[in-house]
């Protein structure tokens, strides 16, 4: 029951940010406008951004409000040194994203918010010192060990955990291209990796899934299609972001974190092999072959494809929860295959679709 509370209270919250936020985005002309990339936008009209802003206010004062009435709630497996490391952190990308929605910043700047991100959350104390392998035993993440102020930290680990939380909050960003659809797997993965951490014991890591379940929950409500308010930058890299985060401290298995995330991993993978391997161009040039899009383009509407992407990744996140170490990794081998075959029947079978979203 105390979750549910927490993800209604938090839904609530951000549907009121979210009002607020959209208005002040109109009144400072901080929206997308089709007119600015027409070959890649679906949408006919300008939508206001900055809704990222209002999600992630709404988990940062979900933070608040629990420690404020019920401090006991996160004083488990969260240190209060990781618990700032992820507020200032979620900040970064709060600033970052704001300033790229209002001022379009060049890619490289673009980068440097969510690295800030990541390592501010490192160096708060997010650790991960193994990953299992699912044929027995544990690859370790030791190496490279040094200290700073007393605090030990090894330099394997940081650097697999700078890759993971960066890589998995562009997973989010890339997907963000329909109606709700980061919102909803947001929601998903989140309410997922709640009942997982619940299932170890880790109430704290489960209060902090709930909170953030909910802050994407209320702003569903305004971003299902047809969408009023877009997350922008700030709110589709803080799904990733945090979601990664909250694998990391939920269960610290790969396996798991994959199943949860799979669809925007792998829709990522894709993207970044078609075109670099397939189409020789730059993986940060944008374009229309996104599996999102594949789906609108074989005749799907916007809410047929976003609620075919949730079924998936409801279902495997549901196999997460149920299916031990060898099990998952069997669901992965299915998730990849499942993912081939799509793309054989949408990509290759029925002819390519160039960057205008044109059959050829």
């Amino acid at each position: 029951m105390l979750y549910l509370l927490a993800i209604l209270f938090s839904a609530v919250i951000s549907v009121g940010l979210t009002l607020g936020v959209r208005r002040l985005a109109l009144a400072f002309n901080i929206v997308d406008s089709p007119s600015t990339d027409p070959s890649r936008k679906i949408h006919r009209r300008p939508i206001p951004l900055l809704g990222g802003v209002g999600v992630i206010g709404t988990f940062l004062l979900g933070i608040l409000g629990v420690l404020v009435f019920f401090p006991d709630l996160l004083s488990g497996s969260i240190s209060g040194s990781l618990l700032i490391g992820i507020s200032i952190g979620s900040l970064f990308i709060l600033i970052g994203g704001a300033l790229d929605d209002r001022y379009n910043l060049p890619p490289l700047l673009q980068l440097v918010f969510p690295f800030l991100a990541s390592l501010s959350v490192i160096v708060s104390g997010l650790d991960l010192s193994f990953i299992t392998n699912p044929f027995g035993g544990i690859f370790s993440l030791s190496g490279w060990e040094f200290s700073v102020w007393g605090q030990a930290y090894s330099g394997v680990s940081i650097l697999f955990l700078l890759a993971w939380i960066f890589s998995v909050s562009y997973t989010t960003k890339i997907l963000d291209g329909l109606d709700g659809l980061v919102s909803g797997i947001a929601v998903i993965s989140g309410i997922i990796l709640m009942f997982l951490s619940l299932a170890i014991g880790l109430s704290d890591v489960a209060l902090l899934s709930a909170i953030f379940s909910g802050a994407y929950l209320g702003f569903l409500v305004f971003n299902f299609h047809p969408a009023s308010i877009f997350l922008g930058e700030s709110g589709a890299l803080f799904a990733g972001f945090l979601l990664s985060i909250l694998a990391v401290m939920g269960s610290g298995k790969v396996a798991t974190a994959f199943l949860v995330l799979g669809i925007p991993i792998l829709d990522m993978v894709w993207t970044l092999f078609r075109r670099m391997v397939i189409e020789r161009k730059s993986p940060f040039k944008g374009d229309r072959k996104h599996l999102h899009f594949l789906l609108l383009d074989r005749g799907l509407s916007q809410r047929q494809a976003v609620l075919t992407l949730y079924l998936f990744s409801g279902i495997f996140g549901l196999v997460a929860l149920f299916l031990q170490s060898m099990g998952k990794l069997v669901a992965i081998i299915v998730l990849i295959i499942l993912m081939i075959l799509l793309l054989e029947l949408l990509y290759f079978r029925k002819g390519n679709v160039d960057g205008n979203g044109i059959k050829s």
